[in-house]
């Protein structure tokens, strides 16, 4: 039988440069997405059919969340909201994502935040943000920071 993972236990953490890796904070979603470009050629050699191999590699990596006060007395200065998001911007950064997986506890690589938001809507809603994270390099399941 198979063991479904559950998506609240995938959470994308980013590294703080000194000793651990702090959660970004009250997501409510995040993603990542691998391409693999495709490569078509046709020779004379077979006529009429389309070769393929494998090109570059690239990946993005998404979330979504709710913003909390990570800067005020009391604040949780552990984990990464929109206000400590904007100061990482343009920026290379290290990241992880927990798997859920038995035999894999985390991804790793490097993104550059590429796009961020805040949404402020009126009335009784929460302050959200998204960001947007450009892969540079590849996907690792060891850590670089040991």
């Amino acid at each position: 039988m198979s063991t479904f993972i559950k998506g609240d236990v995938v959470v994308l953490s980013i590294w703080n440069g000194v000793d651990a890796y702090e959660p970004l904070a009250c997501l409510t979603s995040n993603t990542l997405s691998e391409t693999t470009n495709i490569i078509e050629s046709q020779t004379k050699c077979s006529p009429g059919v389309i070769e393929k191999d494998a090109g570059s590699y690239s990946y993005e990596l998404s979330a979504e969340g709710q913003c909390i006060d990570t800067t005020s007395v009391g604040g949780e200065t552990a984990k990464v909201s929109y206000d400590k998001l904007r100061g990482l911007q343009g920026a290379l950064q290290t990241w992880k994502m927990t798997t859920g997986i038995a035999d894999t506890a985390a991804y790793y690589g490097s993104a550059i935040i590429s796009d961020l938001e805040q949404s402020a809507e009126a009335g009784d809603t929460l302050l959200t943000f998204s960001a947007s994270f450009s892969g540079s390099g590849l996907i690792v399941t060891v850590d670089p920071n040991i």
